[in-house]
């Protein structure tokens, strides 16, 4: 979606009145604020789905960040199922990262985009509630370890469905991946 500076600024000043007139009606003023001062102007689009609004793409950070919050939902959601056994086996088989593997976020000082993007989705959209209460700031750089992750879970995504879930082998290679390969044991 596009809006113009002009345009901008006409809707948060009609957001206000409709505060302010305490109009109730389809249209959440708070949340039209949030998407402008956020820049996160496709999730308008997201939130009134009914609403014809022309046609266009999501911005590639979106996919991406909805794909990593996917993953992770998988991954956490999977290792609440496994039982103590299977624990001690991920613990050690993805040592160290296999010891209650948890969503930490993106870097709040190198990743802004995709902590805003993830906290837009969770906090505004209500998409993967889970999350919800997190900071979303890892404190470091993330974004290169997600993508390595993602392309583990990719083909496991594919086999998931019908009741199966993540087994401790798929559990494993996805949290083996958070380790960067040139720091990784031969």
């Amino acid at each position: 979606m596009k809006i113009s500076d002009g345009e901008k600024l006409i809707i948060l000043m009609l957001s206000e009145l409709y505060e302010k007139l305490d109009v109730e009606g389809e249209i959440e003023p708070d949340f039209i604020k949030s998407a402008i001062f956020s820049d996160q102007l496709w999730g308008i689009r997201w939130k009134y789905s009914g609403i014809p609004f022309e046609e266009s793409e999501d911005p590639e950070i979106v996919k991406e960040v909805v794909d990593i919050l996917d993953m992770w939902s998988f991954v956490e959601r999977a290792y609440k199922e496994l039982g103590p056994e299977e624990k001690s086996q991920l613990n050690e088989e993805a040592s160290p990262m296999g010891n209650a593997p948890k969503f930490r976020g993106f870097d709040g000082n190198n990743e802004t985009e995709y902590m805003g993007t993830a906290m837009f989705l969770v906090n505004e959209l209500e998409r993967f509630q889970e999350f919800q209460g997190r900071s979303f700031n890892s404190h470091s750089p993330s974004i290169d370890m997600h993508r390595r992750m993602l392309a583990e879970f990719e083909p496991i995504r594919k086999t998931l469905g019908h009741g199966r879930p993540m087994s401790v082998d798929d559990l494993t290679k996805i949290l083996k991946a958070i380790i960067h390969p040139s720091r990784r044991e031969a």
